[in-house]
């Protein structure tokens, strides 16, 4: 429950104590006209005589302000009452509700405070404490985050002092590397730069590296960390596992400005990128019965397209792209993308457990 006091009545009795202010400035010149001493002989007096009960001067009856001092004379709740909205509050649930003699500012009795330029001044408006508070810390976060980008740009100098630049990395030309299984080396999809250095060196997808210029490597935190100690340009021994089988060979490593170039090279040949008509999402790593040799079991069949042309079923299983051993799914699908359209390539498959070799004249896509 809230109380709401009339503004406009406040104002009223603010305009009407500042005139009785100035009438009292001016009561020598009343009293020059009504002098205190004729008030019993004058006829308009005699009908009745008030008090003030401030100075105790005689007032006449009609009159609601001392001349003398400017006391309300006939103060009382009957005369002024303060607006009050939610008339059907309970007695003495609102504020001030039941207090006698109390005037429309909160107090009874006390004459209106008047500016002592004879107007009605303007209150100020001042910030609450909360306010404050809540400026105080929007102006500290914006302080904090200013400074905590400038601390962000500064180069970190170590302990020590000397500030040490971390030589370039280098690049094998392959997807990114993953530990094998049994931590015994690391393995990665397949090669997906034409000309680099792992298609250089004969590495396809699924093969294990075991050993990197002599050093064994156990987990992709490990080769990671060696590539970036190797210098580019560097020629290094590779020890791999391929079907079980361990084979040796030498790679070059690039930087990545050169791998990105090489890239650039192949996404813009004129000849585009070869086809062969399959569903490469429905294509998975299957291991052939009875070896350690993997493959790459082919799903749905586009019809009309080089695959199906060619006399390809799903379920065959391709265990060579021409001469490049396939191993992984990832692995055939770089192969067929690098395939030069129009040109006929030899695929060996696993059929019902028989070896055979299909010719395919590739198309483009």
């Amino acid at each position: 429950m809230g109380i709401t006091i009339d503004a406009t009545g406040m104002l009223r009795s603010a305009y009407r104590n500042l005139l009785f202010f100035w009438r009292q400035r001016t009561k020598s010149l009343v009293d020059l006209v009504y002098p205190r001493s004729e008030m019993s002989i004058n006829p308009e007096m005699e009908a009745g005589v008030s008090t003030c009960g401030n100075c105790r001067s005689p007032m006449p009856a009609g009159l609601r302000f001392c001349r003398n001092c400017g006391f309300r004379l006939g103060e009382g709740s009957a005369e002024y009452t303060e607006t009050v909205r939610f008339q059907n509050a309970p007695p003495g649930t609102l504020p001030r509700n039941n207090l006698p003699n109390s005037g429309p500012y909160g107090f009874a009795g006390a004459p209106l405070s008047i500016p002592q330029r004879g107007g009605i001044g303007k209150r100020r408006r001042r910030i609450s404490g909360t306010s404050w508070m809540f400026i105080g810390l929007l102006i500290f976060f914006m302080a904090a985050a200013g400074l905590t980008a400038i601390v962000k740009q500064m180069p970190r100098i170590p302990r020590g002092g000397v500030v040490t630049v971390a030589a370039p990395k280098s690049y094998a030309g392959v997807d990114d590397f993953e530990t094998a299984d049994g931590n015994i080396g690391v393995t990665f999809a397949n090669v997906d730069t034409p000309d680099g250095p792992a298609d250089k060196a004969g590495l396809v997808g699924g093969d294990i590296i075991t050993t990197v210029d002599n050093q064994p490597v156990r987990s992709d935190d490990e080769m990671t960390a060696l590539m970036r100690r190797t210098p580019i340009g560097k020629t290094v021994d590779i020890v791999y596992i391929r079907d079980g089988e361990t084979k040796n060979t030498k790679l070059t490593t690039i930087s990545r400005e050169e791998m990105n170039r090489l890239g650039e090279i192949f996404d813009s040949r004129p000849e585009g990128r070869g086809l062969f008509g399959y569903d490469d999402d429905d294509a998975h790593r299957v291991e052939i019965p009875g070896t350690k040799m993997f493959g790459v079991q082919l799903g749905v069949i586009t019809p009309n397209r080089p695959a199906d042309i060619a006399g390809f079923k799903q379920g065959d299983i391709v265990i060579k792209f021409g001469e490049i051993p396939i191993r992984t799914a990832e692995e055939f699908r770089a192969r067929v993308r690098r395939a030069e359209p129009y040109s006929t390539v030899d695929l060996s498959i696993i059929r019902n457990g028989e070896q055979i070799k299909i010719p395919v004249k590739m198309g483009r896509g």
